[in-house]
């Protein structure tokens, strides 16, 4: 039997986490989560692969290649353009002349797909759903069974007054090549909002199959984070890196780690290969650290995700936060929950990025700067506004309109009432704008 992994997403809900990579290739706990996929289907016997992309395609083609270092066969499709979940599906036609899974390769699961292949041929279904029971299932496509497993209805992300169930469509399809003679190549098809209600308007055998064990769409920055933890916490049962430190300890580390001896570490926390951790820097879990980041003497990281080749300097701190590659971040900076800091950006010593902001790659933060707005466009996040100058920067970059008025607020808040005020401009067009 044969596999195909959805890899073309953008994943925009996880930006700047996708902003250099497609959203499979986004690193969960010690390896990129189409990767935890593929150990997945080799798990169940299926060791033949069709991987769709489209957005940043070769990122993932230059790291898996033909699959051998992962022990399978990859096959791919590219496409120009977004064709829907099925319509890219079937550009992979030539290698699904059987039964065969589609599978997310964003997604983390370790449902035991074994048992649903076998209802799938059980029922003679020709397109099996597989579900999942959540607790809070607005988010996903909802889907209501009969007795015997048959699909009776189904509904796209309902609000609360049309949630009819708590089966979730997960994602995960076991099908028959015969759905191709409902749509033709190139055409923009979904499954679950084309072919699916084709199947139940044409009395077709369509089931679900409700799945026990982990899985989570691994969609937003939340959903990422708590990802992690449940991966690092042993909810998710899938082979994973290296080797437990100490039995029962939580931590688990890879080859040539460095622990200085008066470093405190407390788990659940993974260390790559290469980390080293210094001399009275304090470490807890749910963290990662993954492979050649340095936390420097008494620098703090606490439930963060640092990924490969960050530097975390002295008595820095970093909480309940992101560093993506090469992040390098200077003594005594602080960066707070649910902050995300892209590649290669540089944020420097005594800087505090407050919570939730975004920094996109290739930032630099002054020292001493306070960052409580994400920095999208531009270089830097600056600590001082007044200059020899007065106030400079790049139009519509650091001097918006939105900026312009803040600063007159802030003007105007420190005059007396009754104060006559002078707003002087030349002939330029980005002057006419501020003012």
């Amino acid at each position: 039997m044969k596999a195909v992994i959805m890899a073309g997403g953008e994943g925009s809900r996880l930006r700047p986490l996708t902003i250099r990579r497609p959203k499979p290739m986004v690193p969960v706990v010690d390896r990129p989560a189409i990767v935890h996929i593929i150990e997945l289907l080799k798990r169940h016997g299926i060791t033949e692969v069709v991987i769709t992309l489209q957005y940043l395609a070769s990122v993932v083609q230059e790291y898996l290649g033909d699959g051998s270092g992962f022990g399978v066969k990859i096959h791919y499709t590219v496409e120009d353009s977004p064709l829907g979940t099925a319509g890219s599906v079937r550009q992979g036609i030539e290698w699904l002349d059987d039964t065969f899974m589609v599978i997310s390769g964003d997604a983390l699961t370790d449902f035991d797909l074994s048992k649903a292949i076998r209802f799938h041929k059980e029922k003679s279904s020709m397109a099996t759903i597989v579900l999942k029971r959540m607790p809070n299932p607005l988010e996903y496509g909802v889907v209501i069974i009969d007795d015997e497993g048959r699909v009776k209805q189904f509904q796209e992300k309902p609000s609360w007054g049309e949630v009819f169930s708590d089966t979730v469509n997960t994602g995960i399809y076991i099908i028959e090549p015969e759905i191709f003679k409902y749509y033709e190549a190139g055409q923009v098809f979904d499954f679950s909002n084309d072919l699916f209600p084709i199947l139940l308007e044409k009395g077709d055998p369509m089931y679900g199959y409700v799945a026990d064990g982990y899985w989570c769409d691994v969609g937003s920055i939340p959903d990422y984070m708590r990802s992690c933890g449940d991966y690092l916490s042993g909810q998710v049962d899938l082979p994973r890196l290296g080797h437990e430190a100490e039995p029962g300890s939580g931590i688990w580390v890879e080859d040539e780690v460095e622990i200085a001896r008066d470093a405190q570490i407390t788990g659940p926390v993974f260390l790559g290969a290469g980390v080293k951790i210094n001399s009275g820097a304090t470490v807890r879990g749910p963290a990662v650290i993954r492979d050649f980041s340095i936390i420097d003497t008494r620098a703090t990281i606490d439930r963060a995700i640092i990924w490969r080749n960050c530097y975390v300097g002295e008595r820095a701190e970093v909480r309940g936060a992101i560093l993506q590659t090469q992040v390098n971040v200077k003594p005594q900076a602080m960066i707070f929950e649910g902050a995300v800091v892209g590649d290669g950006t540089i944020v420097g010593t005594g800087s505090v990025i407050h919570p939730n902001v975004k920094i996109w790659p290739s930032k630099e933060v002054e020292s001493g700067a306070t960052v409580t707005s994400s920095i999208i466009w531009g270089s830097q996040g600056r600590r001082n506004l007044f200059g020899r100058w007065g106030v400079t920067g790049l139009v519509n970059v650091d001097l918006t309109p939105e900026f312009a008025a803040k600063l007159g607020a802030a003007y105007g808040g420190v005059l007396s009432k009754g104060t006559s005020v002078t707003v002087n401009r030349d002939s330029h067009y980005t002057p006419r704008m501020i003012k």
